[in-house]
């Protein structure tokens, strides 16, 4: 069983940035995959950012290359993304999740654990 809770969202200006974490509860982090998700108003959740358990592939959806770095410390058991250069159509309530998994995981159906969530706002 894994527990996560994300934290650091808020309200930001276009072009400011914010840093979430997600903190997951157990000894057994380090073996799981962990991606970001967000959920905007009326809309489906979507991938947003994924790392292996070694931290060592990471993978982004187009939309977020160049702006999102996400990273993992396995000794703090928490997984971090810092979010830059924010745009209004980020504006969404964004979720860490973990799967059980070496590799890269995109797929929502594939993860097992997912935080509450933590509203991201960026206003125009």
């Amino acid at each position: 069983q894994v527990q996560l809770v994300e934290s650091g969202g808020g309200l930001v200006q276009a072009g400011g940035s914010l840093r979430l974490s997600c903190a997951a509860s157990g000894r057994t982090f380090s073996r799981y995959a962990m991606g970001w998700f967000r959920q905007a108003p009326g809309k489906e959740r979507e991938f947003v950012a994924a790392i292996t358990v070694s931290g060592g592939s990471i993978y982004y959806v187009d939309s977020v290359k160049g702006r999102f770095d996400i990273s993992r410390d396995n000794a703090k058991n928490t997984v971090y993304l810092q979010m830059n250069s924010l745009k209004p159509e980020d504006t969404a309530v964004y979720y860490c999740a973990a799967a059980r998994y070496l590799g890269i995981v995109v797929r929502t159906t594939s993860y097992e654990y997912w935080g509450q969530g933590t509203q991201v706002t960026v206003s125009s």
